[in-house]
Parts: structure tokens; C-alpha cells; sequence
């Protein structure tokens, strides 16, 4: 049976348009265009998938004047970016990405203050060992889902899934802004994965990149200056320039709107009413630089999504409080000085105390809450850990034990803890300078007695944390500071009397005998490493502090 279907392109400003597809031989279908910007036309269609593009008179200064191309549909769900077409999906008479059925909507997910996210590259998190046709991909990914149940994080954010051209691509300029990446899977398996994420109590994060766009962007094609700045956005800042930039300052008087602003909040409410996504990292905020798009683009999310939580989170790199504060316009914001800090005092570059406190403490940075800071050691954009301490010579023994330094403050700071995937069991590979090329984790190294270790600690620490509403509040207060013995001590609590201690020696001298004044007081208190109850003096503790090491009190 045959249903009516409408092809729509908006291209307020271009002469002509056409739609061809498999359903005409190719051949050109006129599109009348309203008022609204609209080119519109309507066709019958029986059930089933079929391949379109659209003939249009660009208005793009990189072709003459009106000259007839083909693109693809700037709203299309699924693309063959070889053959340069789209593909509709019609069922029951009406347009559908797939025919997945969700299992696991009802099932409570964590709120924002217990998460531990783990960022991941679909392609890379996963090889053979997951089975050659399920490496790199979805599938993979779900394979490993109870790896990462046991290490306890609750959270995944997937670096960008749209569809790019090739192969093989961080993705982080983005061509297709509705359709997956085909490499790494189905529409469907890109749905099973979120919702087995879901049955998990696993929310999951995508990467969104809305300052910029890939340089055959169908928007591109069709209108250039109408939906971008027509030069750079900030020329003074040349090395952060990576594509075409959305024009968020464009005003359309004739149609009463701000057709960049409207194009993304529909790409915003495609992935959250489509693909259930809890939350999305905003790419490049410090370039975009527009707040006020940010609080109503944010707002729309946070509607789309209700009930349930959405996290906004910025990478503004510096970080700034200024993107969470007061109210927004967003959640949360990488705090990239956490590990600009951190990681020169792991490798005995530098110590600086006050420094140290402001990024354990970022409310001193203007963070209100713990929510609005997501800290980390390492990311895409950033080496690891062990890669750091190796090049500055640290290797063996000691590289791990300065990385466990390391995961202890991460995980107790006040904010929002993330790992980069493999961080967790002493991945050491150099950050990729190719976005081209894959690198792959490499998941033999657990099966070595020091990264185990590593990840048994990482995995530890996890649980302490989610079982422990103190490592979850905005509370934190240090209590005891030696600048020359480099050692720093602080206390996490919460209004329910949970409360833990961290004394961490940050030098490269074992303290033994340490006497730490100004201790908490507590009935009870329990080593966290060696599962043993400790004494503590009036005021004060006496323990042992060997180099580069934090311990962990637990106080009842």
C-alpha cells in the first residue's frame, strides 16, 4: 500500500530545488518553496528503505552563482557517504531510523553525584579479544559492559558517533549531524548498546560538535554564509581553528529566527528523543562563545530529556567556573587544571600548595557544587599517566605507585571523577597524533601483576566512592599543610555523618612515624588500604607515609 510522504529542505535563500532517489530512476521531482524557507514536495511510497538526495541552486561563493548541485539531506538519519546519498526508511506509511524496541527505560539511573564517567573511542575500546566482528564496534562495547560494571563506573561518554567519511576518525568534525557512524554499527546497535548501558545503571554521555563543522557539511554546500561566519570566527586564535564555524550571531528578519540555533536544538532533541542519550559534552565551548544560545539550547535538553537527568557539560579549555555559574548555562565543566596540576606533582616537577588545594577544592576556583567540576588525568586530547611519569623517567614500581597517588586524589577530590578508557589498568600508549589512525587499548596488560593491581586499586576506590556519600558532597576542608615535607591532609563529610580522612606525602622520602596534628576526632578509625582499625592521639595521628602515597581514613 502506498502512503504520502513529504521531502522537506530548508534553504531560505536558494532559487531551486529538486528531490531525486531510487523511487524516480534518478530523475528530478520539483520542490515548491513556501514562505517559511521551506522546499517542500510530497510522493507516494509503499513501505520500505530507499535512496534520495537533493538538486539545489547553491548560494555557497565557493561554486558560481546559482549552480546546480546534489547533496545530501542536511536532516538525513543514515547516508552512503561513498555513493553521496541519503536513505529514508518508511514504515506503516510513516518515516523511522529502525525498528528498535527499548527494554530498560524504567530502570533508575544515578544521579549527578554519584557518577564516575569513562571516556571511550568506540573504535578503539575494543579488538579481538571481544571477537573480530564485534571489535571496534557497539557490539564490542557491550561485551565489555560487565568489565566496566567491575570496575564500578556508572557512566560512559562516547567520543563523537556521527557519521564521518572513511573508515576511521576521532569525528570531531562532523559532516552528518543526524546520522551514526556505519563503521561501528547499526542505528540498532547503537541502541541496544545505550539501553544494555540503561539495564546496567550505566547513563550514557555523547560528544557534541556544534562550534564547527567538516568542510562538505551538506550546509555547507547549500548556503555557506548563511548558516556559518563567513570568515574565522576568531582569527587571532589561528591554532584553534578547526573547521567552519556555525554563525550563532546570524539573525534571519525575514523569518523571525536564528537558524544556526534552531538546527542544533533539532540535532539536541533528535539524539535525546531518538537514542535516549542522558547527557552530552559540548565541544569547543571557549571558541563558541555564546552563553546565551548555551542557557536556552541546555534549557531545550533538560525538557526533552524529563523526567529524567541531562548533563550539560562544557570542555571550555582553561576551564572557567563562568560556564556553570550561577545557574548555567551549564551543568558542568572539564576541570582541566586538575590534571595541569596534578600530573607535575605525580612526576616531582613541582609542588605548590596552595595550587594543589584550589584544584582539590574548586570551589575556590568559583565552583559551586561538586557537579559542576569533572575532573580527570588524562583524556583523547591528553597523555596518560603512565606515559607522563615514563617521560620524565619513572618507570616500574614507582610509576605505579605515583599513578596510584594519583587515582586516590582523583577519586576523592571534590567534582566529578572521569577516566580515560584503559587509565584504569596502566595503558601507556602515546596519545594518537593521527585522528586518522587507529590505537587500539591494549587489554593484554591486565593480565600483568602491576596493572591488575592497578585496576584492583582503581576498582576499590570506585566502590569507596559510591558507597561513601562524603567523596559525593561539596565539602571538603584541609587540616594539615608541610610545605617542605610536601605532604597535604584533608577531610571529606556530609550532613549524615560520613566522613574520611586523606593524608597524602607528595616527596620523595618515606615519612615514617609521620605526626599529623589537627586530625578529626572519630570513635572509630579504619585505614582504608590495609582494612585495619587505627589509633589515633588527641588531635593528632602518627603513621607512615612512604613516598609519593596517599592513605585513606575512614572515620565512624
Amino acid at each position: 500500500m502506498e502512503n504520502i510522504t513529504e521531502f522537506t529542505l530548508f534553504a531560505p535563500r536558494n532559487k531551486g530545488a529538486a528531490l531525486i532517489g531510487s523511487f524516480s530512476d534518478w530523475k528530478e521531482i520539483p520542490m515548491s518553496k513556501g514562505e517559511d524557507g521551506y522546499f517542500r514536495t510530497q510522493i507516494k511510497l509503499e513501505d520500505g528503505i530507499y535512496q534520495y538526495k537533493f538538486r539545489i541552486q547553491t548560494k555557497s561563493p565557493n561554486f558560481t552563482p546559482d549552480e546546480w548541485i546534489d547533496v545530501i539531506d542536511p536532516k538525513a538519519t543514515d547516508v552512503n557517504e561513498t555513493e553521496k546519498y541519503s536513505r529514508v526508511r518508511i514504515q506503516d506509511g510513516q518515516r523511522i531510523v529502525d525498528t528498535y524496541l527499548w527494554q530498560h527505560d524504567e530502570t533508575p539511573l544515578p544521579d549527578n553525584r554519584k557518577l564516575v564517567i569513562y571516556e571511550m573511542h568506540v573504535a578503539d575500546f575494543t579488538g579481538d579479544e571481544v571477537g573480530s566482528h564485534k571489535g571496534g564496534k557497539y557490539l564490542g562495547i557491550i561485551e565489555k559492559l560487565d568489565y566496566l560494571c567491575e570496575l564500578g563506573i556508572n557512566a560512559i561518554e562516547l567520543m563523537p558517533v556521527n557519521e564521518y567519511p572513511g573508515d576511521y576518525n576521532w569525528g570531531y568534525k562532523v559532516r552528518h549531524f543526524f546520522a551514526t557512524e556505519s563503521s561501528y554499527g547499526s542505528t540498532e546497535d547503537l541502541k541496544r548498546l545505550i539501553d544494555e548501558c540503561h539495564g546496567r545503571g550505566i547513563r550514557v554521555f555523547m560528544d557534541g560538535i556544534y562550534n564547527h563543522t567538516d568542510e562538505e557539511c551538506p550546509l555547507i554546500l547549500i548556503d555557506r554564509n548563511y548558516w556559518y561566519y563567513e570568515y574565522k570566527h576568531y582569527p587571532e586564535d589561528p591554532d584553534n581553528y578547526w573547521g567552519p564555524e556555525f554563525n550563532y550571531d546570524n539573525y534571519d528578519k525575514n523569518l523571525n529566527i536564528k537558524p544556526a540555533w534552531e538546527y542544533i536544538s533539532n540535532v539536541v532533541e533528535f539524539w535525546i528523543k531518538e537514542y535516549h542519550i542522558d547527557g552530552i559534552r559540548f565541544d569547543a565551548v571557549r571558541q563558541l562563545a555564546n552563553f546565551e544560545f548555551f542557557n536556552w539550547l541546555t534549557k531545550q535538553a533538560k525538557n526533552h530529556a524529563a523526567p529524567k537527568q541531562f548533563y550539560n557539560i562544557a570542555e571550555h579549555i582553561p576551564d572557567t567556573s563562568t560556564v556553570v555559574k550561577p545557574d548555567g548555562p551549564l551543568d558542568a565543566c572539564w576541570h582541566e587544571s586538575f590534571r595541569y596540576f596534578i600530573i607535575p606533582y605525580i612526576c616531582g616537577q613541582s609542588f605548590e600548595l596552595e595550587q594543589l588545594k584550589q584544584v582539590l577544592d574548586p570551589k575556590q576556583q568559583g565552583y559551586a557544587i561538586a557537579t559542576n567540576a569533572i575532573n580527570y588525568l588524562a583524556t583523547h586530547d591528553r597523555e596518560r599517566v603512565l606515559r607522563e611519569l615514563g617521560n620524565c623517567g619513572i618507570f616500574d614500581t614507582a610509576a605505579f605507585q605515583r599513578a596510584k597517588l594519583a587515582a586516590t586524589l582523583l577519586i576523592t577530590a571534590m567534582g566529578v571523577p572521569m577516566l580515560w578508557m584503559g587509565e584504569e589498568f596502566g595503558e601507556y600508549q602515546q596519545k594518537s597524533e593521527d585522528v586518522t589512525k587507529p590505537q587500539k587499548i591494549t587489554w593484554g596488560l591486565l593480565s600483568a601483576a602491576q596493572n591488575h593491581d592497578l585496576f584492583e586499586y582503581y576498582r576499590k576506590l570506585i566502590a569507596l566512592r559510591q558507597q561513601t556519600p562524603a567523596l559525593q558532597s561539596d565539602n571538603i576542608q584541609f587540616f594539615y599543610e608541610n610545605a617542605d615535607d610536601k605532604v597535604l591532609a584533608y577531610t571529606r563529610w556530609d550532613e549524615q555523618n560520613s566522613h574520611v580522612v586523606i593524608v597524602a606525602n607528595f616527596s620523595d622520602q618515606n615519612l615514617n612515624q609521620y605526626k599529623i596534628s589537627d586530625f578529626p576526632t572519630a570513635e572509630y578509625l579504619r585505614d582504608w588500604v590495609s582494612n585495619r582499625e587505627v589509633e589515633s592521639g588527641e588531635n593528632s595521628l602518627v603513621t607512615d607515609l612512604p613516598k609519593y602515597t596517599a592513605k585513606i581514613f575512614v572515620l565512624q
